[in-house]
């Protein structure tokens, strides 16, 4: 049986007969519709609350009130999704921009309805899919591999830090990683803070300890008093991490080998960055003008952890 929507009249039909005692099968044939609409229209528009009776006009009341209400109803504008665009093009994730909408109070688009829409852009040969993030990763597995990395005496495990910092109660904490391009040996350093997600991205010419060390100890000292703790994988370039600690008074500690999700903040926020810096391009030709944008971009983009709020709100709190 094809369906149709209860008329008003319809409602009227069902209660008389219902005041009758005729059964469901008996309405359902009497007004040509099916049972189970017949039921779902009884049990969902019924006075529960007073003496469970089928009322017509409390029923059309409770209709028009929730077809009101219904997103389907909500037919957004060329004006509406033009803040979409805008926001896309900011590079913002769809979950993203519907939570920063709906905290500033404007009207709301859920991530699916962006989602959609992007699709339907694609299709039409729009450009917007291209500003979504990509992350296809291919993982190895290393099972029972003998760990040839950070041989190092002394360093400190990271069972060994503060509870603090797994808490992320307090601001401080910082994770560091490096990510290398192709093609040269220019790479870039990343220091994330784990409460805020804050981001700092430094520049240079060659993976080494020395270049490393330099660069880190930069970022670090244009924000004093901003640094606790760090926490790095076992990578060969952070060998000489003693002479950070050293300059800045700041402790560092180790993940273990292979364990990329004890550095879970600052491996989220890589796949973020290579956004900007793809996967096999060469960064030879990158400044620290550069990162300090897309630092800044990383930075005013709301994080759904955070409740839509930007890490540099949340930071300089």
């Amino acid at each position: 049986m094809k369906y149709k929507q209860l008329t008003e009249g319809d409602r009227y039909t069902i209660a008389a007969l219902k005041r009758q005692g005729l059964s469901f099968t008996d309405i359902e044939k009497d007004i040509n519709k099916d049972r189970s609409t017949i039921y779902r229209e009884i049990n969902r528009n019924s006075c529960w609350h007073q003496d469970s009776s089928y009322r017509p006009i409390k029923a059309q009341r409770l209709t028009k009130a929730r077809r009101s209400r219904s997103s389907r109803n909500q037919h957004f504008t060329q004006k509406d999704y033009a803040i979409v665009r805008r926001l896309l093009h900011k590079q913002w994730s769809p979950e993203q921009i519907s939570g920063h909408l709906k905290q500033q109070g404007v009207r709301c688009f859920s991530h699916v309805t962006i989602y959609r829409y992007i699709w339907r852009d694609k299709k039409n040969g729009g450009k917007l899919w291209k500003q979504l993030r990509c992350a296809n990763k291919r993982r190895c597995k290393r099972y029972k591999a003998y760990d040839s990395r950070g041989r190092l005496a002394d360093k400190r495990n990271i069972a060994d830090r503060p509870a603090e910092v797994e808490t992320r109660e307090t601001q401080g904490h910082w994770e560091i990683d490096t990510v290398m391009g192709k093609g040269s040996k220019h790479c870039i350093v990343t220091l994330v803070e784990r409460k805020t997600g804050y981001t700092l991205i430094g520049q240079f010419n060659d993976r080494t300890t020395k270049s490393t060390n330099k660069r880190t100890i930069q970022l670090m000292k244009k924000m004093p008093n901003h640094f606790k703790t760090i926490t790095s994988d076992n990578g060969t370039e952070f060998h000489q991490y003693k002479k950070v600690e050293k300059a800045t008074n700041c402790p560092y500690y180790f993940a273990n080998p292979h364990h990329s999700w004890e550095r879970g903040t600052n491996e989220n926020t890589n796949g973020l960055i290579r956004q900007y810096l793809r996967k096999g391009t060469s960064m030879e030709g990158l400044t620290q003008q550069r990162c300090n944008t897309i630092a800044a971009k990383l930075n005013t983009r709301p994080r759904k952890r955070l409740g839509y709020k930007t890490p540099e709100e949340c930071f300089n709190k």
